[in-house]
């Protein structure tokens, strides 16, 4: 699963990297990114790539409760295409969500020691992502993502039996295109990204308990 990510990215970098044309949110980096914040995410909207924010934790447009959100915050890709919660967005509503890496927790015995993982090369990427809009009891459209996830890279695989989708950078415009439909054509991105063009770094533990620590010292390697 992906529980925890970093963006600290500059605007502009990434506005350069996602070829963003539009900017339609409040940029917000964070060290500790959780469920339940907003993130940045790249969409395509009128033949443009746009900025905007969703808050992480998809809710369904025909949810009752918005608390099942706190139970969508992953994915899963070899149910996406079929399960109630994620088909439709898949079908209409993909989006890139952005990050510089993102935190796994390995056990050792009784004790877990936090993770960071990255791209070698230092660049920003794009989580596959889900969007829905959901629309309040006051009226208000609530707009939600998740993250799916995959079977683990070599890297990952000792770790945890999950990981984020990673878009690599020349599928990242046919994935986010709304007019996609190629159902097995979008499935064949949902791969674990090459364990050889990532690393791994420890960070503090103290990460493991503090969700809203953003310090930058408790994520240096």
């Amino acid at each position: 699963m992906c529980g925890r990510f970093v963006l600290l990215t500059d605007l502009r970098v990434i506005a350069e990297s996602f070829h963003i044309q539009h900017v339609a949110c409040e940029y917000r980096p964070g060290s500790n990114i959780s469920p339940g914040q907003q993130v940045a995410a790249v969409v395509r909207k009128d033949d443009q790539n746009n900025l905007v924010d969703f808050r992480w934790g998809l809710i369904p447009s025909w949810a009752k409760d918005p608390s099942i959100g706190n139970r969508m915050i992953n994915a899963r890709m070899e149910t996406i295409a079929e399960k109630p919660s994620f088909r439709n967005a898949f079908q209409k509503r993909r989006c890139l969500i952005v990050a510089d890496g993102f935190y796994e927790w390995q056990k050792i015995c009784r004790i877990k020691k936090p993770l960071r993982f990255s791209l070698k090369s230092g660049e920003p990427f794009g989580f596959a992502g889900l969007y829905e809009t959901w629309i309040s009891p006051e009226k208000k459209p609530v707009n939600t993502c998740t993250i799916i996830t995959t079977e683990p890279n070599d890297l990952l695989r000792p770790i945890h039996d999950r990981m984020p989708v990673i878009v690599k950078r020349e599928l990242e415009d046919f994935w986010i295109d709304p007019d996609n439909s190629n159902q097995k054509e979008l499935l064949s991105i949902l791969m674990p990204y090459p364990s050889d063009e990532m690393t791994m770094s420890q960070v503090n533990p103290s990460v493991l308990y503090r969700p809203k620590a953003q310090e930058p010292a408790l994520f240096s390697g």
